[in-house]
């Protein structure tokens, strides 16, 4: 599965179209596979780099997707280009659709009590063939009585929406308590549920996403300045690669 696997700064991103992944995806479902996805973006990249426990657990993830353009530009850049972005949000939904068409137990990890509760009642509602086995929000202090409560429901698919890099280390610590598709899906609760809106189509097709988020949030500059500083340090890792 990884022999394409291509290096971004230290992180290393399977290489398939979103067609091909969630081709993966299906048939991992069906088997009742043990599957772990990471859906990285430059932020994510630049704290692996900082911190080699974090970067261990993304590169020995069995899916790590190019979640975010930055991600698309810098391996262009480094003369490695990939298919495509790979959003975390439209992995969610492709997970909770097939989910539904297949009939399997989904479970919901993280996020706000009311948000998480929004997100239950959206599936309940618009997803009615999916079995919600359970959710709860991410304000826990026992990982315990959380993985017991998972194990005892035996959801085929795990939602978990903690931030990362607390999402990412909860599920390599206790993804060999059972086989499920587990992914850390970050703030997608909240658009989900209809707390926040995702950016309009013609952001989404434009690629900037990002600004919209900035628009909506202005206290996210202090996260954007991530991106020109992994811009940096792409044009800085192709120079040395010329030299």
């Amino acid at each position: 599965m990884h022999k394409n696997r291509i290096n971004i700064l230290g992180t290393e991103f399977d290489n398939f179209t979103e067609k091909q992944f969630q081709k993966y995806l299906s048939d991992d479902m069906d088997a009742r596979s043990n599957k772990f996805i990471v859906t990285a973006n430059p932020e994510m990249v630049l704290s692996a780099q900082k911190n080699p426990k974090f970067s261990k657990v993304i590169n020995s993830a069995d899916y790590v997707i190019p979640d975010g353009i930055g991600i698309i530009k810098g391996a262009k850049t480094l003369g490695t280009p990939m298919h495509e972005r790979i959003t975390g949000f439209d992995t969610l939904m492709y997970l909770i659709k097939t989910a539904n068409r297949k009939q399997l137990k989904v479970y919901l990890l993280g996020a706000k009590e009311e948000v998480i509760k929004a997100s239950a009642k959206r599936i309940e509602r618009e997803y009615p063939q999916i079995d919600l086995v359970g959710y709860h929000d991410g304000y826990f202090k026992d990982n315990q009585i959380v993985i017991d409560e998972i194990v005892q429901k035996k959801p085929n698919v795990i939602l978990v929406a903690l931030g990362y890099p607390k999402q990412e280390f909860f599920i390599d610590e206790y993804r060999k308590n059972i086989d499920a598709i587990w992914i850390g899906v970050g703030g997608s609760f909240d658009v989900f549920s209809g707390t926040k809106k995702r950016a309009p189509g013609i952001f989404q097709k434009l690629n900037l996403e990002w600004l919209y988020r900035l628009i909506k949030e202005p206290t996210r500059i202090g996260r954007m300045l991530a991106i020109p500083k992994y811009m940096r340090l792409i044009k800085k890792e192709k120079k040395n690669a010329e030299n």
